[in-house]
């Protein structure tokens, strides 16, 4: 069996286990929404109902994900606007990906409820996962395992970069 070491999880796991706030409504006990887009954050972007968060253990480079400020699991209780708003929101990320990194394709997704594969299960989110010609490379197939290229720090600060230079409107 191959070991993975992976430490820096090690912080997510004690806040998981430690708190039951939900990780999209605060950070470090701060109301997340009351938090100005940041690095420290991984917030690239807030609009009127959601916003946009890297995802601090990313499938792959750019994984983003919209979610609404509301706290709530059920996607039945969203309303016109937040559904409105969050489609955009989506879109706006296969811009931004587009103009970042230029994938060839793109997984966009939720998972609702923890047997659907929800690791945060009590609110709501949408991911974003741009996909790439040779991201299944030979370490997936041989040993199960993926490679990240960038950090979490380059990746925001490339996406933020060009956020700003952007036309909001699709």
């Amino acid at each position: 069996m191959e070991i993975l070491w992976a430490p820096w999880r090690g912080k997510y796991i004690r806040m998981s286990l430690a708190k039951q706030e939900c990780i999209f409504c605060y950070h470090d006990g701060k109301k997340i929404i009351d938090i100005n887009p940041s690095i420290s954050n991984l917030i690239l972007y807030k609009s009127s109902t959601s916003f946009i968060i890297m995802n601090k253990y990313p499938y792959i480079n750019g994984h983003l994900m919209v979610v609404p400020y509301r706290h709530t699991s059920d996607i039945l209780v969203l309303n016109e606007e937040e559904k409105l708003d969050i489609f955009r929101m989506i879109q706006f990320c296969v811009k931004l990906l587009k103009e970042v990194y230029n994938p060839v394709g793109f997984n966009v997704g939720i998972n609702i409820g923890k047997v659907a594969g929800a690791g945060i299960d009590n609110h709501i989110h949408f991911h974003v996962v741009p996909r790439f010609e040779a991201d299944h490379n030979f370490m997936s197939t041989i040993s199960d395992t993926r490679v990240i290229n960038f950090s979490l720090e380059e990746t925001y600060r490339d996406l933020y970069e060009k956020i700003s230079k952007l036309d909001l409107e699709l």
